[in-house]
């Protein structure tokens, strides 16, 4: 199979599909994907998603992941997994929600093919998160009961730490990951589509807690193709740890490429000034060969954020 490396040498292995900017929530500290102008009126099709995702993976993608705004706002997301899962060469379709939707439509999307979900989980407190998140808190923990029963493995909550706001939590959301048998991912906050100053008060630095859980730790690996993260297993549950863009090892072994809801190829969560339209060719009936160059093309403009080595 081929398999495609940018001019720092690191290879091609991930495609994230925005697949909608819409969503049925206000998170305070959403990136949405590092997209800046939130393209409502212009989303790929069935057909289209399902041809951008082939093109990836005969090009040596092996993972895609469905993200958005919130995915479960379209309603034909079903024939999207299901034309993906069907492609031949792909280790793995995966999904990141809010999971509010998630307890009427997760069987369906487990039939269609769908191998994993992200659940957005802020805090367990309901006042906390419906502060930052003006939805209900009930509602997400039936999405993540419901994927929990539909078999979907890993489930991951994906839980972005606000300081002074729901840092407090991480000790309950731990307990809560043991008791649902699924693994924990605490993420430090971006400075992505946030402003500064938000940034500045309410980035928190995961240092301390990354001491806690060394010392409960029975053993702690690292994740080779996933920035160096490290993933520190508890006597009963799982927590990663995702340092953004301070860590340099976060962009050194970035193997990702991302597309825009309005389809378009983006080599950086961090940056836009790069961006490759493949959707308007793909509506003037360009060829997959032509596809595939402009795939090409796309991954050798992929660099670093924080680089500290020279292209190869």
């Amino acid at each position: 199979m081929m398999r495609l490396c940018d001019s720092f040498g690191r290879p091609l292995l991930n495609l994230r599909i925005s697949v909608t900017q819409r969503c049925n929530y206000r998170c305070t500290y959403c990136h949405r994907e590092g997209e800046i102008e939130q393209a409502h009126d212009i989303e790929m099709t069935v057909k289209e998603i399902v041809q951008i995702a082939k093109t990836a993976i005969d090009l040596g993608v092996m993972r895609i992941k469905l993200t958005g705004g919130e995915p479960l706002m379209r309603n034909d997301l079903c024939q999207i997994v299901a034309g993906i899962a069907d492609i031949s060469g792909l280790n793995d379709l995966s999904l990141t929600t809010n999971g509010v939707l998630l307890s009427d439509i997760a069987k369906e999307l487990r039939v269609a093919g769908l191998g994993r979900v992200n659940i957005s989980l802020a805090s367990l407190n309901p006042e906390t998160y419906t502060k930052l998140t003006t939805g209900n808190l009930d509602n997400a923990l039936a999405g993540v009961e419901a994927a929990v029963k539909a078999g979907f493995n890993p489930v991951k909550l994906n839980m972005v730490i606000l300081k002074g706001v729901n840092e407090q939590d991480i000790s309950d959301m731990i307990i809560y990951a043991e008791k649902m048998h699924v693994i924990l991912q605490l993420i430090e906050l971006d400075p992505v589509n946030v402003s500064h100053t938000y940034y500045k008060r309410y980035h928190h630095n995961l240092g301390e807690q990354e001491e806690m859980l060394r010392q409960k730790a029975t053993s702690i690996k690292q994740r080779g193709f996933m920035h160096n993260r490290l993933i520190y297993q508890l006597p009963n549950t799982t927590v990663e740890v995702v340092h953004p863009i301070e860590n340099t090892d976060f962009c050194m072994h970035c193997t990702r490429l991302r597309v825009t809801s309005d389809g378009k190829l983006k080599t950086c969560l961090m940056k836009n000034d790069k961006l490759t339209d493949i959707l308007t060719p793909i509506r003037q009936g360009i060829s997959d060969k032509e596809l595939q160059q402009l795939f090409k093309q796309a991954n050798q403009l992929r660099e670093p954020y924080n680089k500290e080595v020279k292209p190869k």
